[in-house]
């Protein structure tokens, strides 16, 4: 009996234990407030409701992903620029912190035990950048508003022909790797969140890092290209010409009005003459066909390419290429022009100084002007002086007339004699020749006489036909 009674005894404090044990199990797996000793950040969050903590959690982050970051500068002119965190691209995430905290009141009884025993003692608020939203919010257009653009600098000529700069002007543009320093240095960590939020209403104020902006283009680089002074300036006569042959030379010139030659550029007047097709068509006017003024479209372009070769003689630059007319021209010297037939007779020449050219073309008062601009030593001259070694006769070309009397000869066109020129070019240093090179040894062919007879036996006709020749038109770009 004693033995029942010692056992039911020890049955009931065992069940009485069990159940004491699982009640105080309860009770302390069932906290409402977080275990003591965490910290969230800089935030004492230890034996605090979960539920306030969690609240008090999601209202700070909506106040520090509001705070104002302020960018100021002198060169915003006294204006402040706000834009508050997530406009930055900044966000602060808790995300590790809420799951521990409801894990707390998940699963069986025994496991929220186990879980609230080893609960973390220390968890963060990280902080997260996405850096392109930023850079997204003050992008390039936003620079342009607030700073303007950089404008290059620009190189004039006067009209006494003095080089003159219009000075760069920069602009400022954003430092972004200064930016990203310094807003780093400044953004909320969870050493200082708790603090930032308390002084929300102040903000961040940083002052906004800028660099200056140049254009490509500055007036040190313009100088750099060594167009200094006008070096040569030449001028041929228009005379007499028609308005098609004034429209053809002008419309030649104004292509090369401007040109800029960099060291050891080529230039190609069948490029000048395409260009200037295009952009402004040729007109009627005589070109040379097989040593014979004719009727023609484009006549008279050689007259740019003749005064182009003519200054560029002068300079001392290397021709690459040049043939003179087939027929002497008015407004140069024999021995000093260059002519030009598409496809087939080309002008060229090499910028063979170690700084830009600069080329001017222009056309009034029945004059055409080129200069060239550029270095070239002042005490160094260029003359060019051409020479007749050769007077060649003029051909006779017999005409068949029955009108005339049998063996009477007439006068119908004379002819006029062909040349054979040398031309050379002399290199003057402190006035003193130093150098004179023969540049060229041209032919102009001579034109024939008419002759108009009335064929009879006593006088035999001679043999006046002209072999054939290909046709090539000079001084222009096609007959009609």
């Amino acid at each position: 009996m004693k033995k029942i009674h010692l056992t039911l005894i020890i049955i009931i404090s065992f069940a009485l234990l069990l159940s004491v044990g699982f009640g105080l199990l309860t009770i302390y797996v069932n906290q409402k407030e977080l275990p003591k000793g965490v910290v969230l950040s800089d935030w004492n969050v230890g034996g605090q409701p979960a539920d306030n903590v969690l609240s008090e959690l999601e209202d700070k982050l909506q106040t520090i992903s509001a705070m104002t970051i302020q960018l100021q500068s002198d060169a915003l002119k006294g204006e402040r620029v706000s834009i508050n965190m997530l406009e930055a691209g900044v966000t602060f995430q808790a995300e590790a912190f809420r799951a521990g905290v409801q894990q707390l009141f998940e699963g069986s009884l025994w496991e929220r035990a186990v879980y609230r025993r080893n609960f973390k003692q220390e968890w963060h608020i990280a902080t997260e950048w996405d850096r392109d939203v930023l850079k997204k919010r003050f992008n390039l257009a936003w620079e342009k508003e607030h700073f303007g653009e950089p404008v290059p600098a620009v190189r004039s000529i006067s009209k006494d022909d003095i080089v003159r700069y219009t000075p760069e002007k920069t602009a400022y543009r954003i430092h972004w790797a200064a930016l990203y320093e310094r807003l780093s240095a400044a953004l909320p960590n969870e050493h200082n969140i708790t603090e930032l939020q308390q002084q929300e209403h102040q903000g961040i104020v940083i002052e906004l890092p800028l660099i200056r902006q140049k254009p490509d283009v500055t007036v040190k680089t313009l100088q750099a290209e060594g167009i200094a002074r006008k070096v040569v300036e030449f001028s041929t006569s228009l005379g007499a010409s028609a308005p098609g042959r004034i429209h053809n030379v002008s419309a030649a010139a104004k292509t090369v009005d401007g040109m800029i030659l960099k060291p050891g550029d080529e230039f190609n007047y069948a490029h000048i003459i395409d260009t200037a097709k295009k952009e402004y068509g040729f007109k009627e006017a005589p070109v040379i066909v097989n040593g014979k003024l004719v009727p023609g479209i484009g006549g008279g372009i050689c007259q740019v390419s003749s005064t182009v070769y003519h200054a560029a003689l002068l300079m001392g630059l290397d021709i690459t290429e040049r043939r003179n007319h087939s027929l002497p021209v008015s407004y140069l010297p024999k021995g000093q022009d260059a002519t030009f037939a598409e496809g087939a007779i080309n002008f060229r020449f090499r910028n063979n100084t170690d700084k830009h050219l600069l080329i001017l073309a222009d056309v009034s008062n029945d004059t055409l002007t080129l200069k060239m601009f550029g270095t070239f030593p002042e005490n160094t001259e260029y003359a060019i002086e051409s020479n007749t070694i050769e007077t060649l006769p003029s051909p006779e070309k017999v005409i068949h007339n029955t009108a005339l009397p049998p063996g009477f000869k007439q006068v119908v066109q004379n002819g006029k004699p062909g040349y054979v020129v040398e031309t050379y070019r002399t290199k003057k240093v402190n006035g003193e020749v130093v150098e004179k090179v023969k540049i060229s040894k041209d032919t102009y062919r001579a034109q024939n006489s008419i002759v108009a007879i009335n064929p009879s036996n006593e006088i035999p006709m001679p043999n006046t036909k002209e072999p054939s020749k290909e046709e090539v038109v000079e001084d222009g770009v096609s007959t009609p």
